[in-house]
């Protein structure tokens, strides 16, 4: 009989990279919780969130920049979080804001019609799945390119439309991120948060990976 090979444990550079990871996902919620602290308070003052939907539209815009620093985080691949969150924060402000707000706009009139042609709800729902991961694209390269390029909005959408199956995928992992939130907010963007997000940004990053 051959002898039985015990395991080795594992290289020290490996629970270090372990340890990083974990720091890195902590410290990103934390950042990301305080940038949307007024939508935290809120959700835990409103008793019905849902029902009180105009209000929650207006003040997630304070989520847009917030996402683009923990995208800045993810980009930068170090353990560094504060410098890389804020840095991307700043880059990425205003053209985070307009792309939120004018995703959520274009979401509330598709989400109007449909309830008024309830027929088209599929071309509706494919449509606001294709403007919100475009806006997610549009924050991305905003928050790690220090000069986006010309027709950024324009060259999203195509490219998201392109790999529409990414799109599909960012979009449930988003819906997922926003059950959690209302259901449990404090811990949803405590804990939750940093590992979906992750994932929305590399898919992300792959769907504007061919920009100039």
């Amino acid at each position: 009989m051959s002898p039985v090979r015990l395991l080795r444990p594992a290289a020290q550079q490996t629970y270090e990279k372990l340890f990083g990871a974990v720091y890195v996902c902590l410290m990103a919620n934390v950042l990301l919780t305080g940038s949307c602290l007024p939508v935290v308070v809120a959700l835990a003052v409103v008793a019905d969130p849902v029902a009180s939907w105009p209000f929650f539209v207006a003040l997630s815009g304070c989520c847009a920049p917030a996402l683009a620093g923990v995208f800045g985080v993810f980009a930068d691949g170090s353990s560094r979080v504060w410098r890389p969150f804020w840095t991307a924060y700043r880059r990425a402000f205003r053209a985070s804001l307009t792309a939120w707000y004018g995703a959520a706009l274009v979401v509330v009139v598709l989400a109007v019609d449909a309830r008024a042609v309830p027929a088209l709800l599929p071309l509706f729902v494919s449509t606001g799945v294709l403007v919100v991961t475009c806006a997610l694209a549009v924050i991305l390269v905003a928050a790690t390119r220090p000069v986006p390029p010309r027709g950024l909005v324009r060259s999203c959408l195509f490219l998201t439309a392109r790999r529409w199956y990414l799109a599909l995928l960012n979009a449930v992992v988003l819906a997922t991120v926003v059950a959690v939130v209302l259901l449990q907010p404090v811990a949803g963007l405590l804990v939750a948060c940093a590992p979906l997000l992750y994932v929305v940004f590399g898919n992300t990053r792959a769907v504007v990976a061919r920009l100039p």
